[in-house]
C-alpha cells in the first residue's frame, strides 16, 4: 500500500504544480484592432477615453492594433486583412470603407462600426438595425437622414439660396445614399443641385472651381474619409471662393468651415467603446442592436462668416450648439 502511494506522488505533485501555475497566470489581455483614415483625428483619443470609462487602459489591460490609411485609402482592404490575420478579439471600423473591407475579410471576428455614414441595411452590411445578425454591430451617424436638415439650415442662412453644389465621392461606401437623400431634400425645398464627383485629393480643388463657375449660392460636403482627411484644405478653398459651406462634422468647422449639422462625433466613438466592452464580456455582435445618435448639433464659425462677407441670422445663431468666434 505504501509503495502504491509513493508511486502516485509524482503525478499528484505534477497536477498540484500545474494547478498552482495556472492560477498564477495573469488574465488574458484583450486585443482589439482599430482601422480609420486619420491618425490625428480627435476621435482616436475619444475612443481611448471611452475604453478607460470601462476600465481598459491601453498597454496595460488592453492592447490595440492601430491602422490608418491616410492618403492611401485604397489600402484599407490590405489593412483590414492584416488585422484579421492577427486573430483579434474585436475590430473597430472608423469609416464605411473600413466596415466594407472588414466585412469581406472575416465572418467570425466581431466588427464594431464607429462611423458608417450610410445605410448599413440597404448596403447589405447587416440584416436589420434591431437584429444585425452576423459579426457587425455598432453606432451610426444617420448621415443620409440629416441631408434635409442641412439644406434647411443653409436656406435659413442664405435666404436667396436656389443653387447648391454637392461634393461627394461616388466610389465610397455609404456616400451614395447621402447623395440620394440630398436630392430628395433639394426637390422638397425647391433647390437645384450641382453634382461634384470627387474621387481623389487632386480633384478637390477642381471641383470647388467648378462650383464657383456654376454660380452656386453655397456648397455642401458629404461625409467621406477623403474629405475628412483634407478638411482644412477643403474649408480653406471654399472660403477662398467666398462660398457658404455646410459640412458633415463639426471638425470641419473647427478647421475653418462655415457650418455643420451632425451628431456629436466624440459621442459616437465613446459609444463604440461600449460595444467593444459588451463583446469582450461575451455578447454576440449579431445580437447587439445598432444604435443611432440621440443628439444633433449645429456648429457655426463666425470668423469664417465675416471673411466671406456673410451675416448669420440671429435665428440660426440662437439654435447653434457651438459658435466659433
Amino acid at each position: 500500500m505504501i509503495k502504491k502511494i509513493f508511486n502516485c506522488l509524482p503525478l499528484t505533485l505534477f497536477l498540484l504544480t500545474f494547478t498552482v501555475t495556472e492560477a498564477q497566470q495573469p488574465n488574458k489581455v484583450p486585443r482589439i484592432g482599430y482601422i480609420a483614415s486619420d491618425p490625428r483625428a480627435p476621435t482616436r483619443e475619444t475612443f481611448r477615453q471611452g475604453l478607460r470609462d470601462f476600465g481598459y487602459v491601453e498597454g496595460q489591460t488592453i492592447l490595440i492594433e492601430w491602422r490608418f490609411a491616410e492618403d492611401k485609402l485604397d489600402r484599407t482592404p490590405e489593412f483590414a486583412a492584416e488585422l484579421v490575420h492577427l486573430n483579434l478579439d474585436v475590430i473597430v471600423a472608423g469609416n464605411a470603407r473600413a466596415v466594407k473591407a472588414l466585412k469581406q475579410a472575416t465572418t467570425t471576428i466581431p466588427i464594431v462600426m464607429a462611423m458608417y455614414p450610410g445605410d448599413p441595411v440597404a448596403d447589405g452590411v447587416v440584416t436589420s438595425f434591431a437584429k444585425p445578425g452576423g459579426n457587425v454591430t455598432g453606432v451610426i451617424p444617420l448621415s443620409p437622414e440629416l441631408s434635409g436638415k442641412r439644406l434647411e439650415y443653409l436656406k435659413k442662412t442664405v435666404p436667396k439660396l436656389s443653387r447648391v453644389a454637392v461634393m461627394w465621392n461616388p466610389d465610397s461606401a455609404g456616400t451614395r445614399s447621402q447623395w440620394e437623400e440630398t436630392q430628395i431634400a433639394a426637390r422638397l425645398l425647391g433647390v437645384k443641385l450641382l453634382s461634384l464627383e470627387v474621387r481623389s485629393p487632386n480633384e478637390i480643388g477642381k471641383a470647388i472651381d467648378e462650383a464657383k463657375r456654376g454660380r452656386v449660392d453655397a456648397l455642401v460636403v458629404l461625409s467621406d474619409p477623403l474629405f475628412y482627411l483634407h478638411r482644412k484644405s477643403v474649408a480653406a478653398l471654399v472660403e477662398k471662393m467666398r462660398l457658404p459651406g455646410m459640412y458633415p462634422l463639426d471638425d470641419f468647422v473647427e478647421a475653418g468651415g462655415l457650418m455643420s449639422y451632425s451628431p456629436n462625433n466624440g459621442a459616437q466613438y465613446r459609444r463604440a467603446a461600449y460595444f467593444v466592452d459588451r463583446i469582450l464580456k461575451g455578447a454576440k455582435p449579431g445580437d447587439l442592436p445598432i444604435e443611432g445618435p440621440t443628439r444633433f448639433e449645429l456648429a457655426v464659425n463666425l470668423k469664417t462668416a465675416k471673411q466671406i462677407g456673410l451675416t448669420i441670422p440671429q435665428s440660426v445663431l440662437f439654435q447653434a450648439d457651438k459658435v466659433i468666434q
